[in-house]
């Protein structure tokens, strides 16, 4: 008998199978001393649990056919929830998506960068870095999706396109691979600045290994 399958259920699928398989690998390990090292001594066990999560992630959505506009309105209606740690930091971080140097539909539309920046800008004087660091050549992405015009419109926000393979600066943290195991990946050290606030301006669309990107 045929059985036909939206895309959510293929997603609700796939996701089953990687928390069986995760859950698979990681009973053994539960079993072994607090301290023992995993993945050749690149990963301790920790011995205090997760947090439990008290509240949910908040979420805006908006509708309608300018992506500017929706981006900013979409920022604006949760304006309570950003601007109290917005305050606090010290410069904003925009961390688009660039998989394809040449592609726009895998990468963060220049739009989308305008309307994070139409709401800033009456809320943050500090430095705005757009960063990523792209498969390819970064700034030939920038120059080819028009963040380089997007950074001159916006002169008055200090608003400056940085390369992070360029700047080469990163920190080693744990990630899984395809067969779910640990792994130790580099990431953008500047990500982890205590006083940047982050903006991931992701893509959203389909992911070779977390199947959607969503916020990554």
């Amino acid at each position: 008998m045929l059985k036909f399958y939206s895309r959510r259920n293929l997603f609700q699928m796939a996701g089953a199978a990687a928390t069986t398989m995760l859950a698979s690998r990681i009973a053994p390990a539960q079993q072994s001393k607090a301290n023992q090292e995993a993945r050749s001594g690149f990963l301790r066990t920790h011995p205090d649990p997760f947090p439990a999560v008290q509240t949910r992630s908040t979420a805006s959505i908006v509708r309608g056919d300018n992506r500017r506009k929706m981006i900013y309105e979409s920022l604006t209606a949760i304006d309570d929830q950003i601007l109290p740690k917005l305050k606090k930091k010290k410069s904003v971080i925009i961390k688009p998506n660039n998989v394809s140097n040449t592609i726009q539909l895998a990468a963060t539309h220049a739009d989308a960068l305008r309307g994070i920046l139409d709401y800033l800008a009456p809320r943050f004087k500090g430095p705005v870095y757009i960063a990523e660091s792209s498969a390819g050549n970064t700034m030939e992405g920038f120059e080819n999706f028009k963040y380089t015009a997007v950074a001159a419109e916006h002169r008055s926000q200090k608003v400056s396109l940085i390369d992070l393979n360029d700047e080469a600066g990163y920190k080693i943290l744990p990630l899984i691979d395809f067969d779910i195991h640990v792994v130790p990946v580099r990431l953008a050290a500047r990500l982890f600045d205590p006083d940047a606030f982050i903006i991931s301006a992701a893509m959203l669309k389909t992911h070779n290994l977390a199947i959607a990107t969503l916020s990554m």
